[in-house]
């Protein structure tokens, strides 16, 4: 049975039981939080346990490293559409310790594009349209520092409510311990 079939009967078995009725909510984050967090398998059920969240208190955005790399890109957009939109009232960037993207080589990422059948003249284009892959692949070397860089897109974001605040914080994927970067409240006294 493939992973697909695996997901379509579990979820008839889902729907036929009326699982779903225990995460009925609605849209708007009961506590009025935004999180960009990764997207790292650990923190699936860690990440809301340790913060105490529960279907529909908060909006969670993930990526790959929990990396807010572009101002006007779909991370932002989520974030502002949340704060706007969806009676969200504060942002949390949250990193965590062991990240796969402190330690990912974008020239060995390139090499498995390619050995996976990328075409090289797909690398050329992408190349010749000024896309540096290498730059664009490249993770951190310290999340702290990380955490910190996205809090600061966030704060400084044109669009973003004043007087909104962000925090910034690592978790441990191994016992759910929060470290505090940025006190979003702090940076607004």
């Amino acid at each position: 049975m493939t992973i697909l079939q695996d997901i379509l009967t579990y979820n008839q078995e889902f729907v036929d039981n009326k699982e779903y009725e225990k995460y009925q909510t609605d849209k708007f984050p009961n506590k009025k939080l935004v999180i960009l967090s990764c997207m790292d398998t650990r923190l699936t059920e860690m990440l809301p346990r340790a913060l105490n969240l529960r279907n529909g208190d908060a909006k969670i955005i993930k990526n790959a490293g929990g990396i807010l790399t572009s101002p006007f890109g779909g991370i932002m957009r989520s974030i502002i559409v949340a704060l706007y939109e969806l009676g969200a009232q504060e942002v949390c960037v949250i990193g965590h310790h062991g990240c796969g993207m402190a330690s990912i080589n974008p020239s060995q990422t390139i090499e498995k594009m390619k050995s996976r059948g990328v075409d090289e003249k797909t690398f050329d284009v992408l190349d010749y349209s000024g896309l540096d892959l290498e730059k664009w692949l490249h993770g951190f070397a310290n999340v702290e520092e990380s955490v910190r860089g996205s809090v600061e897109v966030v704060r400084n974001h044109p669009l973003l409510p004043k007087n909104t605040p962000v925090h910034g914080l690592v978790i441990d994927p191994e016992t759910g311990k929060l470290d505090l970067v940025v006190d979003g409240y702090a940076e607004l006294a």
